[in-house]
């Protein structure tokens, strides 16, 4: 990755705006559409979140070898295009397109490398899941007319090809000695378990009972039975094949273990996961160590917090008081729907105070499905469409909803819905003028840095007044910066899951509930939780930058413009631009 910072910082230095060849441009620009539009066909699911309905009637069976394989010739296909043309002769916008293509393409030769396809399912990232979030009538697959149904019901087909792949993937993981962890897949059983129910009461009922107004009632009686048949013939004997299967045959035999390590080329594989998901060339051994002195510094702020309410004891009874004090959780889950929705309207009449570009795209906040509720993290956020007709969703978790306490509802708020996931990604794909890898693409540090940044502008923007908020804050900061120490400790330094609850208990406010669902995140995606807090040091460390150099011009509307209106960029190139522009003024 030296190599792509070294490039950055002759960008920065050396390139002359508005001097770019217009065929080396035309060429950049007409290829990585083409790669754009190659892309949407090999993978419809990603078309259809967009929007774009032309695939909308099939399903990837992406798990496959033909599916792999012509991934991987794509992949090398236009890495060979775009190293074809000069980067030296290409404008502003341009440049950023070429450097930040070829890294996605080079990561994505240099992950398929290892045997991701055999760890098919887990309790976190679920085809299976997903597919019945597709079905409820409430997620990415429109059901606005009878096509629409229709296009699913194709889908069932190449649902059940893709179900019957994963089953023999893990298979040959058995086979391999590559298998998921046992903890995650009996998550993984129960998830299941709780979709196997009779047609009028599952959760892909939803579109029959939701029908549109203005469908003829002879259309919905034929839909209705083409429905039932499907469900009976395909979907839920599939869905029982995977259950029966990785109840009765993967589970036995997954390991015991619980770090990406324990497996074959495990090292590498997650030294190369650290290094795509941070876009940095940090080792899992100095991220280790940045967390532990970010987690002892943000427990030197918990403590002031602990001042100010006169709190008389240690940080450990304090982490006890606020998870056990009842005015702190809500009674139903009602009424932490209720909560956010209220947070939602206050929030949006604050965000001027320190933002200058707003997006178009509406904004929901709806409960976190029962069927997933159980293990899905306490909030989360699902992008809309770029033509707004499908709004941007937090998903907010009222699974045992007195374990979730009301202290960190602001922060959490922040991070995935205003002004964090939803006006990133909401901006990003309104810029029509980029090219559609960088409108729909983007690097995990950069999406989850901002999302935690977001989180730190809380007082100023006028919210954290109450101080348990505010010591939310910090918790809900406290827990990336444990993220960098129990990621790396689980995947690099042999750390078990038990050791990770640990460290959490000991070193944050968290509950039982959330810890557990925390823990068996991280074990499910190894170096995902590493993007937030890294990413998030970046931002603050070029803010600072250009807050000192600017001085009185350093403008925090104009700053947050800069950062978040060129897309989701590797944060070499962002901090390239940032000090480009701090240049500039």
């Amino acid at each position: 990755m030296k190599r792509f910072a070294i490039a950055c910082l002759a960008w920065a230095c050396c390139f002359s705006p508005g001097q770019a060849a217009e065929s080396d441009s035309a060429e950049l620009r007409s290829t990585v559409e083409a790669y754009f539009e190659a892309s949407l066909e090999l993978n419809p699911l990603q078309a259809t979140f967009l929007g774009d309905r032309r695939y909308n009637d099939r399903l990837a069976n992406y798990l496959g070898p033909d599916h792999r394989a012509a991934s991987a010739a794509l992949y090398r296909d236009y890495l060979e295009r775009i190293e074809a043309i000069d980067p030296e002769q290409l404008g502003r916008q341009d440049r950023l397109t070429w450097e930040s293509f070829k890294l996605s393409l080079e990561n994505n030769l240099e992950i398929g490398e290892f045997p991701e396809h055999l760890l098919s399912i887990n309790q976190f990232y679920s085809f299976a899941n997903q597919f019945a979030q597709l079905g409820s009538g409430t997620s990415g697959h429109p059901f606005a007319n009878e096509q629409d149904y229709r296009d699913f019901l194709s889908r069932i087909d190449d649902f059940v090809a893709l179900n019957d792949q994963a089953i023999a993937n893990m298979r040959v993981g058995l086979d391999r000695n590559v298998t998921q962890p046992r903890v995650l897949m009996e998550r993984v059983v129960d998830q299941l378990a709780a979709l196997d129910r009779d047609f009028p009461e599952s959760v892909f009922y939803g579109p029959i009972e939701n029908f549109p107004e203005d469908m003829p009632n002879d259309v919905r009686g034929q839909l209705a039975e083409d429905f039932a048949r499907a469900y009976a013939d395909q979907l839920r004997p599939a869905y029982r094949r995977l259950h029966d299967f990785i109840r009765e045959d993967y589970l036995p035999r997954t390991r015991t273990s619980v770090g990406l390590s324990e497996l074959p080329r495990g090292e590498d594989w997650y030294a190369t996961l650290v290094r795509h998901t941070t876009t940095t060339d940090l080792t899992p051994a100095e991220i280790h160590e940045i967390g532990l002195r970010e987690v002892e510094s943000i427990h030197g702020e918990m403590r002031q917090v602990m001042e100010e309410v006169e709190f008389d004891g240690e940080l450990n009874e304090f982490f006890e008081y606020l998870k056990t004090e009842p005015s702190f959780y809500y009674d139903e889950p009602e009424q932490l729907i209720e909560g956010y929705r209220a947070m939602s309207d206050h929030v949006q009449s604050l965000a001027a105070n320190l933002f200058e570009t707003f997006p178009r795209s509406e904004f929901e906040v709806r409960a976190v499905e029962a069927f997933r509720e159980a293990s899905a993290a306490d909030g989360s956020y699902q992008s809309g469409t770029p033509d707004g007709s499908r709004p941007g969703v937090f998903f907010a978790n009222t699974y045992d909803v007195g374990s979730r306490p009301q202290w960190e509802m602001e922060s959490l708020f922040l991070h995935e819905a205003i002004p964090g996931h939803h006006y990133q990604i909401s901006l990003q794909r309104e810029l029509e003028d980029l090219p559609s890898v960088r409108r729909f693409g983007g690097y995990t540090a950069f999406v989850e840095g901002w999302g935690l940044y977001a989180e730190s502008l809380g007082k100023e923007l006028g919210l954290y007044t109450d101080p348990y908020q505010y010591f939310g804050a910090l918790n809900a900061e406290l827990w990336r910066a444990i993220r960098l120490v129990v990621d790396t400790g689980l995947h690099s330094m042999g750390w078990t899951r038990e050791d990770v609850l640990a460290y959490m208990f000991e070193n944050s406010a968290s509950g039982e509930a959330s810890a557990v669902s925390e823990a068996e995140r991280y074990i499910a995606i190894p170096s995902q939780a590493l993007a937030y807090k890294i990413g998030e040091l970046k931002i603050r460390e070029l803010r600072t930058r250009a807050e000192t150099e600017l001085g009185d011009r350093f403008d925090v509307r104009e700053f947050h413009t800069q950062v978040l209106m060129d897309g989701a960029l590797p944060l070499s190139l962002l901090e390239a631009k940032i000090d480009a522009w701090i240049e500039s003024r």
